[in-house]
């Protein structure tokens, strides 16, 4: 039975954006799945604004680690950093007196010599990202235990508690008009941004999304942002962190996909050898982007100590693998060169809802940890499958050739191939022609 043409539009639809909606679609799953074992509790406004508080820290640091991921390393001291920082901060404010407006400047530069001191090992002596990031994850953690010294220091002050736990003060009755007005100006810029991309692509001559898809994933995204941003307006309104991610986000967004710096990066880890051909200072991009790391290491320390209210020897434990997976199940690549600032903010969403949805159905950590593994393992293999069908669908010549299924590329990948060709092309022109 021939399919019709509507059929085969939709097949090849969602096999080519299998990579870049898979995990939005997974994430959907997850909380209407966890919004029915719960009892309709996943979805209330107050859970909602838990969840974002709970996972701010793992977010923070799952932007950082994209960052890293795509560059085709990784940092496994992002914890210990966390700890350490946390730890320092705390007693600069109780022991020393200081002010949090002088201490959390000096937390930022310290994470950012703690990525310096990573990133130089890694880019300019060239030791495996693996090594030199366990070893930092050694030694900051023992310098945690050396600063507290085995013990746990607190309380904070109350203006630095209220960085994790307070919220943007409203100033109406009802529901938060300034967090839906963010949601506005939010669901504005994202639909800017698609038809910006689209239109982009058209004038390079790119495959491009055909005007009423673009506008059903516009409506799609006013629809989810709104409704998120009425959920968050109908009980306090918008987290102070919660405002701190939405820059980050934004920040980081806009850094990939529309800088210099960020198609640096994804050269980088594309092909550092081409990058560097072409004229990329591939080591100075790799020593920043840790230097990256460790402020955002730090962030994430003044983030989680302020909400436990005290810094504890046992900080930071395990941050490293929630933030390494929250990249890997929002897209990333392990041979680097792949992965976007929103996939690492949903993998962090969809582990955030998963532990919130299975504590609230009273699942044990024991299950937690099984289950939470299985869904990385899947990501990652669902990565892999997709490189694996690509390469045969390219091998094979055509979209129809041997039933492979594989239409023209979607435009941010059109995009990154058209860049990864040309990069490559300067690169065969500036190295020696082989041998005859």
């Amino acid at each position: 039975m021939q399919s019709t043409p509507l059929l085969r539009t939709l097949r090849d639809l969602v096999r080519n954006n299998a990579r870049q909606y898979g995990m939005v679609i997974a994430l959907a799953v997850i909380v209407v799945l966890f919004q029915i074992l719960t009892g309709g509790l996943l979805l209330r406004p107050l859970n909602i604004t838990n969840v974002i508080m709970q996972n701010s820290y793992v977010l923070i640091l799952a932007v950082g680690m994209m960052l890293v991921i795509i560059t085709g390393h990784i940092d496994l001291s992002v914890g210990s950093v966390v700890a350490f920082t946390g730890a320092a901060s705390t007693v600069l404010m109780t022991g020393w007196g200081l002010p949090p407006l002088v201490v959390v400047p000096l937390a930022l530069a310290m994470g950012g010599l703690i990525g310096a001191w990573q990133g130089f090992w890694i880019a300019y002596v060239r030791i495996p990202a693996f090594i030199v990031t366990l070893a930092g994850m050694l030694i900051f953690r023992g310098a945690t235990l050396i600063v507290l010294g085995g013990r746990s220091i607190g309380p904070l002050p109350q203006s630095v508690r209220m960085w994790a736990s307070g919220f943007v003060p409203g100033f109406t009755e009802g529901p938060h008009l300034l967090t839906l007005a963010l949601g506005a100006a939010g669901s504005a810029a994202l639909v800017w941004v698609q038809w910006r991309v689209r239109a982009r692509n058209l004038a390079h001559g790119l495959p491009a999304s055909s005007a009423a898809l673009t506008a059903a994933k516009a409506a799609a995204t006013v629809a989810v942002v709104m409704l998120f941003s009425y959920a968050l307006a109908d009980y306090n309104g918008i987290p102070i962190v919660g405002l701190l991610l939405l820059v980050l986000i934004v920040g980081y967004s806009f850094l990939m996909k529309s800088t210099t710096a960020g198609r640096r990066i994804y050269a980088v880890g594309g092909s550092e050898k081409a990058a560097r051909l072409s004229g990329v200072k591939t080591k100075r991009t790799t020593f920043w982007v840790f230097v990256n790391m460790g402020v955002l290491s730090a962030l994430a320390g003044l983030v989680f100590t302020a909400r436990l209210n005290a810094a504890t020897p046992g900080a930071g434990e395990m941050f490293e693998l929630d933030a390494i997976a929250a990249a890997f199940i929002g897209g990333a690549s392990a041979s680097g060169g792949v992965g976007t600032v929103i996939g690492a903010v949903v993998g962090a969403l969809v582990m955030g809802v998963m532990n919130n949805g299975m504590s609230i159905i009273g699942l044990g950590v024991d299950w937690q940890q099984a289950i939470k593994g299985l869904v990385l393992l899947a990501a990652v293999a669902f990565d892999i499958y997709n490189k694996q069908r690509v390469g045969y669908g390219r091998a094979g010549g055509t979209a129809g050739r041997k039933g492979s299924g594989s239409g023209p590329l979607p435009p941010e990948q059109a995009e990154d191939s058209a860049s990864r060709k040309h990069k490559e092309g300067s690169a065969e022109a500036a190295a020696p022609a082989p041998p005859r």
